[in-house]
């Protein structure tokens, strides 16, 4: 049998708790903590210190109690002094932010990225720069305790390895290791899928928070997932799960850069929105697909027609994954919450006609909380778990 956690074991955990609680939560009392973690005050007493003698969190007086007696003390997570650095790689922008803890954007950078074959060199220099120039106009007393990357492809997030990025022109390229290499930071940077650290952010702190069953899908040029079961993301046996925009909708659909017809990736991505729209060539990428949208709020009947017919195949790749997963909530963001804005009637005349009534009886769809900042977001709090996980021993392997 194995024996029970030890008292360090417990006191790692109960730290961990507490700051992931000022983490996701924002500034707790100390009566909020003691009731959230079934703990007695003075052992929330002595966590809180410790944390704060680490520099992770500050107590300070409530600025407002409006109640007689005297208050509680507020526990804030510090903000300005631990961060970490999270990074998108997307088909059509580079973009680094410098988050800290508490999920607060201090400082970002982006730029347009050309659609051309992808360049591992350049786009690990670009992101060092960004990196450097972020660190410089931090505090003087800052700690960089983490770094991560969101990317449009699939990635072997154990080795920070890009498997394959269609849309960019990426194969095996050792994404992580050369970040790593550029930044020089003392610990590896972590690299995992663009949609499904959108659907970690969004689980987090955006539309889908305080929800344990939810789908989050991502529209880049293509169409991405990343699935949350049980509070907890789902990976498959390779880390590879969630790639539903290679999911067939239509079996005599269009050519999809897979090699197979009618995906998700085909039938609903930024090329067949343009190329119904009678667009394509012009305008691409969100501005593209958002110039679609608004023609067709404006009585374009090529546009409208456009949205229709892949409304209609969305919503058939959202019952499919209503029918599997039975989600509490199916979030779109990127370049899918635009298009979910035109064909919502779409969607939900699919999901009403092909879904079992059990499954999609509770089921709601919403629009990105987040906007664009959801794959940095989610990047961020792949950076912060390590913190997260044993507070003291991730900061003391870290220096200013």
């Amino acid at each position: 049998m194995r024996a029970g956690p030890s008292q360090e074991e417990i006191r790692k955990h109960n730290l961990g708790t507490l700051l992931r609680h000022v983490h996701v939560g924002g500034p707790r009392s100390r009566a909020e903590l003691t009731s959230l973690m079934g703990l007695n005050r003075s052992t929330i007493m002595a966590l809180t210190a410790d944390l704060t003698a680490a520099g992770l969190v500050r107590e300070e007086l409530p600025r407002d109690t409006g109640r007689a007696g005297r208050p509680s003390l507020v526990v804030r997570p510090e903000t300005a002094r631990v961060y970490v650095l999270a990074f998108d790689v997307g088909v059509d922008r580079l973009a680094a932010a410098r988050i800290g803890l508490g999920g607060v954007i201090l400082d970002r950078r982006e730029i347009v990225r050309a659609r051309e074959p992808f360049d591992l060199g350049r786009t690990v220099a670009t992101l060092g720069a960004f990196a450097r120039q972020m660190r410089r106009r931090a505090r003087a007393d800052a700690v960089c305790v983490g770094a991560a990357a969101a990317f449009c492809g699939t990635v072997d997030a154990s080795a920070g390895l890009v498997r394959s990025g269609p849309n960019i022109g990426a194969v095996d390229a050792p994404f992580g290791e050369e970040l790593t290499r550029r930044l020089t930071l003392g610990f590896p940077v972590s690299v995992g899928n663009d949609a499904d650290l959108g659907a970690l952010a969004e689980h987090t702190r955006g539309a889908g928070r305080g929800c344990r069953d939810l789908i989050y899908l991502h529209g880049d040029v293509g169409i991405g997932g990343g699935i949350i079961v049980n509070g907890q993301l789902l990976g498959g046996h390779g880390g590879y799960g969630g790639e539903v925009g290679h999911m067939v909708v239509n079996p005599d659909g269009r050519p999809c850069g897979c090699g197979s017809r009618g995906c998700l990736d085909a039938e609903v991505g930024e090329r067949a929105v343009l190329e119904h729209a009678g667009r394509y060539g012009e305008a691409i990428g969100r501005d593209g697909v958002r110039a679609v949208v608004d023609a067709a709020d404006r009585g374009d009947v090529m546009a409208q027609d456009a949205l229709q017919r892949v409304g209609g195949w969305l919503g058939v790749g959202v019952a499919n994954l209503v029918n599997i997963f039975n989600p509490e909530l199916v979030i779109f963001g990127g370049m899918l919450r635009d298009i979910y804005l035109g064909t919502a009637a779409q969607v939900r005349s699919r999901i009403a006609t092909r879904t079992l009534f059990p499954s999609r009886e509770h089921a709601r769809m919403r629009t990105s909380w987040l906007g664009d900042d959801a794959t940095l977001m989610g990047a961020a709090e792949l950076a912060f778990a390590q913190v997260l996980a044993d507070p003291l021993d991730a900061l003391s392997r870290v220096a200013p």
